[in-house]
């Protein structure tokens, strides 16, 4: 007896040939009816017998499409309907939109062979995708994910394509960025001047391998944005790009042109294989203690024993690759603090002082975004990730909320994102970066304004940080004032505390919280930094801090460690200081420390002021440099050897007792790399006191200064069995996490 069924399914099921994928298994059942995307997901209509329809719904789940991921699906009989065989059909929206949107796909294999058959009509067609890979949200202008819904739509499909996109057994089979070489993107090569160097198409890549080779810089067009690239073995080419990009130091990543040729030269383990592989294709830290390459590393990553290294995840990428007998830089292509760059006048105006070449292409990229970044620590291959954005972005699944208000989250400043719950899901933009520059800010308003948009959905709850400085908190007041709704301000420790807690779903649970980063506006107007929390029962508390030590200079310390270390240091350091500052630097800066009221708990100045004593940096030219320049001094160590500088510690961190007894080792030879190892032993036998001393089995930890994977390492050796830790999964420990922080505060902390 036939009967009729309705299926639904949500989840990240869009974009992923969730439907070709439907259509062929109910061919393979003999059902008839139908299926499309909605505002909600993909909606499935068949009728056929029970038994069929049964054992099609458990394969529909058992093995859906390699890139989907099912989170909701239900079945249900409904009245007959007689269909004569089974159609994809347009979707058909009736309400706001209710779904995961879809991130960016690396290219996939099938696809890397079109584009290198010489018989394939894609033979060297750069933006050759199918359903199971390619740009999704880099194109995206509005959902359901439709090819009319994307920047991809203005190439209308030839023939060939059109009879792919037909054919149920092709995998362009409904396949939305379906295009090729005749009625697709156009790609060009042109010099900074604006004229074009090759003609031909099909020698854009040979010419670029060659001028690479030559140690040109070339601003390449990605689909998501532009790169920066030279040769990663040429010392003078790199010099050359630092110099015009006014990046001193800050490590490159470097692009390989195979798996097999990154493996000649660096070691890797099945956990960055994976990485390096996979879907998202980030740019994973590899540790180098072993080289065997030409890259020019001191000048790639500046005294660092570690590399970023990724693989081509785009048709661009993997051509440009096949022609290049040696691995190249491949960073943002952005000017110094500056957002990526999408736009092809703005990369010629911004960027042809810099790139002496550009490849460019007429696809509109609607969200620019970064490459993603993870490490893995050396010893127990936690992941960790540094940035989030291509291939991540933006979705966040697990969240577990209950509510029906609609909250966007305006999260931190130097390394903002935006959280937005319009719906069902949640929503967590790219990096966006640092809010002192006016264009981030301006990709940060539009970013917050596209949200808006796609959902059609005002936030009735607004978030943002207590400090009342951030950008992003004063974007948050005139949204909020502008809409009407209700704005919240959420302290930024706890809403590192309150992220991990929303990671892990631990809001039921009884917990320590370790939050350790660089600076946060405090509830008692100090500069937070170093805290320790307990949460239970829907209520924090702050239960302990390092111990408060001057705050100085504003912004100035944390761009110079060396002060960080005046701060710290006692009268038997005198003779290290005079070697830091002028007479007339002391002078002032020790009257200033006579007055000063401010004061911070921050670890991430005492990293700063380790770093200066043990002459390891005493600026920093980037971000957290000084506390990465650390870490890189570890190599290895045995932790039966390690001792605290806290020797006596019960529930007190004194950051200056640390630098006093750092000092004594100093002046005794103890090398800078045992010093290290002792510090970092400290910190993390000291959080595994306080959770003794403070009876908590649950050990949560956040912020920017748990990027540090030797840190990591130790708390997982250190720690009991009957401790449990807990760190940052889906998120990076650092500020990215605090608009996600943010709404999890909002939903689940009684005030």
């Amino acid at each position: 007896m036939l009967k009729t069924y309705k299926i639904t399914i949500s989840g990240q099921v869009q974009g992923v040939g969730f439907r070709p994928f439907i259509y062929g298994l109910a061919s393979e059942f003999s059902l008839t009816g139908t299926v499309s995307n909605n505002e909600e997901g993909v909606v499935v209509f068949i009728t056929g017998l029970v038994k069929d329809m049964q054992h099609f719904y458990a394969e529909v789940l058992k093995c859906p499409p390699p890139v989907s991921l099912i989170k909701n699906s239900s079945i249900s009989e409904i009245e007959l309907m007689k269909y004569a065989d089974f159609k994809i059909v347009p979707s058909q929206t009736k309400g706001q939109l209710n779904l995961p949107l879809t991130p960016d796909f690396a290219i996939c294999n099938d696809c890397i062979d079109d584009i290198q058959d010489i018989e394939n009509y894609r033979y060297n067609y750069p933006f050759t995708t199918c359903v199971n890979c390619g740009p999704r949200w880099a194109i995206t202008q509005t959902f359901p994910f439709e090819r009319h819904h994307t920047s991809i739509d203005k190439f209308k499909m030839c023939d060939s394509c059109k009879s792919e996109y037909t054919n149920p057994s092709d995998r362009r089979f409904h396949s939305q960025t379906n295009t090729c070489n005749t009625c697709g993107i156009s790609l060009y090569l042109v010099n900074n001047k604006g004229t074009k160097v090759v003609l031909n198409p099909l020698e854009i890549f040979e010419k670029a391998a060659e001028l690479l080779s030559k140690g040109n810089i070339i601003a390449i067009k990605n689909t998501s944005g532009y790169l920066l690239c030279c040769n990663a073995e040429d010392e003078s080419a790199i010099q050359n790009l630092r110099s015009k990009k006014n990046r001193p130091n800050k490590p490159f990543a470097v692009l390989y042109p195979s798996l097999d040729f990154l493996q000649k030269e660096i070691a890797l383990n099945k956990s960055q294989i994976k990485s390096l592989t996979s879907t998202k294709r980030p740019i994973t830290i590899i540790p180098i203690l072993n080289y065997n390459g030409n890259i020019a590393l001191n000048s790639v990553a500046p005294q660092l024993k570690q590399l970023g290294v990724m693989l081509p995840y785009s048709g661009i990428l993997q051509l440009l690759a096949n022609k290049l007998s040696f691995p190249i830089i491949a960073t943002s292509g952005n000017i110094h603090s500056a957002p990526i760059i999408s736009k092809n006048e703005d990369a010629f105006e911004k960027l042809k002082y810099i790139a002496d070449y550009f490849i460019q292409h007429n696809l509109q990229i609607t969200h620019p975004q970064d490459d993603s970044v993870v490490k893995f620590s050396t010893k127990f291959s936690q992941e960790i990730m540094f940035r989030r954005s291509r291939g991540y972005a933006p979705n966040y699944f697990d969240a577990q909320i209950n509510s029906t208000e609609k909250i966007m989250a305006m999260g931190a400043h130097l390394k903002s994102s935006i959280a937005f719950f319009p719906n069902q899901y949640l929503y967590i933009s790219q990096y966006l970066g640092n809010l002192d520059n006016f264009d981030v800010y301006k990709r940060f308003t539009n970013t917050a304004q596209s949200f808006i948009q796609i959902f059609e959905q005002n936030p009735e709850v607004v978030l943002i940080d207590k400090h009342p400085l951030y950008q992003s908190s004063q974007y948050g007041k005139e949204l909020s004032e502008k809409l009407n709704c209700k704005l919240i301000e959420v302290q930024h420790h706890k809403a590192h505390f309150t992220a991990i807690l929303g990671e892990h779903n631990l809001f039921n649970k009884k917990v320590l919280g370790v939050v350790f980063d660089g600076t946060g506006y405090g509830e008692d107007s100090a500069i937070w930094g170093g805290e320790f929390f307990s949460y239970a029962s829907n209520k924090i508390k702050r239960i302990n801090h390092v111990d408060y030590f001057d705050w100085l200079l504003g912004d100035k310390m944390s761009k110079e460690p060396r002060i960080s270390l005046l701060s710290l240091s006692n009268p038997e350091m005198a003779t290290i200081l005079a070697q830091k500052f002028t007479a007339n630097e002391l002078k002032t800066y020790q009257s200033i420390i006579k007055t000063n009221t401010l004061k911070t708990s921050s670890v991430g100045r005492l990293f700063d002021a380790v770093a200066s004593l043990l002459n390891i940096a005493d600026y920093n030219s980037y971000e957290g440099e000084a506390a990465i320049l650390l870490e890189n001094h570890v190599t290895d160590y045995e932790l039966a050897s390690c001792k605290s500088y806290l020797p006596n510690y019960e529930d007190s961190i004194s950051a200056k007792s640390i630098l006093k007894n750092i000092y004594a080792d100093l002046i005794n030879g103890i090398s800078k790399e045992n010093i290290i190892v002792n510090f970092l032993f400290t910190l993390a036998s000291s959080i595994l006191k306080t959770a003794r001393n403070h009876h908590f089995t649950n050990i949560a930890l956040s912020g920017g200064v748990f990027q540090n994977t030797t840190l990591i390492d130790m708390l997982i050796a250190l720690a009991p069995k009957e401790k449990k830790l807990y760190f940052h999964k889906d998120l990076p420990p650092n500020d990215e996490n605090i608009s996600f922080g943010q709404i999890m505060y909002y939903l689940n902390i009684k005030k």
